[in-house]
This record gives structure tokens, sequence and C-alpha cells, in this order.
């Protein structure tokens, strides 16, 4: 992995309703997932006899450049004549990167796919994880009698150089009413 880039595990696990020309494929579907800088892509493996409803529950791979916004998926059919490409899908990165969640917390997603005409053509079932480095890590020592979940803390004998986490709380909740 570079240094300017994150590690995602993507489980491709199914899609719904897919249609080639306004009828259900019969098999031989794939899924491509892309970067936005298309330098890096990786595909599952060709599901024979799902129909219009495959399932591959496959794990993909991926370094994430820092600077990508989103990632495309895009489902392929192979027909008698070519391989056709059935629909695709953007997922900003903000719907697995950031937030108030760990980094290697695991994401099920799904999200409506678009044939070449921008028209409706299925869902695409996913999940996300942000493999996290060793020295982020969550600590499962057994040694331990406390786990840990959170990013180091800065170095300072003073205050112990722990690990820091933060928990959004509502401020509202807490205010007394003065009547």
């Amino acid at each position: 992995m570079a240094a300017n880039s994150r590690t995602l595990e993507i489980t491709v696990i199914s899609a719904e309703n897919l249609k080639l020309d306004r009828k259900p494929i019969k098999k031989n579907s794939s899924v491509t997932v892309r970067t936005d800088t298309n330098c890096q892509f990786r595909t599952t493996d060709m599901d024979t006899d799902g129909g219009s409803y495959p399932r591959w529950n496959e794990k993909l791979v991926l370094d994430l450049p820092e600077h990508s916004r989103y990632l495309t998926v895009e489902v392929q059919c192979k027909t008698s004549y070519a391989v056709r490409t059935v629909g695709t899908a953007t997922i900003p990165a903000s719907d697995f990167v950031g937030g108030y969640v760990p980094e290697g917390y695991l994401h099920f997603l799904s999200y409506r796919l678009r044939d070449h005409r921008g028209e409706r053509n299925g869902i695409i079932n996913i999940s996300v994880r942000m493999k996290v480095p060793e020295m982020y890590a969550c600590s499962s020592s057994t040694t331990s009698s406390h786990s840990r979940m959170g990013f180091p803390g800065a170095e300072n004998n003073n205050f112990g150089g722990g690990v820091a986490t933060g928990v959004p709380v509502w401020y509202g909740a807490y205010q007394k009413k003065h009547y």
C-alpha cells in the first residue's frame, strides 16, 4: 500500500433485477470496481447461473488514492457477441471514509445501477471496509484486560500517551431548562 492511499476490501455480494435491452439477463454477469483515476480496477468471477439476480460474494482488494472522491461499480454481461455493460453506479468515497465510524468499520451498501441511457437498471449490493494499518489496529492482546479503539494519542508522558476516542454527543440533551 502506498503512503498516499488507503486499502479497501470491497465484497461484491449480489445484484437485483438486472436487464439488458429491457429483458432480464440469463447468465454470465460479472462486476468491475474502479477508482476515479481509472488506474486501478478489480473484476469478480462470472456468475453463470444467477440470471437477473446474480450472487458473487467475492472480496476484491483495491488501493484507493487519498485524493479519490468516488468508486465506480460496473456490472457486465457476456453475450454471444460481446461483453456488454448492464449498469453502472458511482459510489462517493464519503459514504465509507471518514465520519463518526472507526476506520475498520464494515459498511453494507446498496446502489441503484443506471444503464448507458441513464435509466434505472437494477441494484448492486456491496460491503466496504477500509483496512486499518497495524499501528492503528485495535489491541486484541490476551494479556490486556481492556480493549482499545481509536487512534494513538500524542506521545506525551505527562498524559500517558494512550488512545484517544471521540464520541459525538448532542449538547441540547444535557442543558437544564430554566422556568
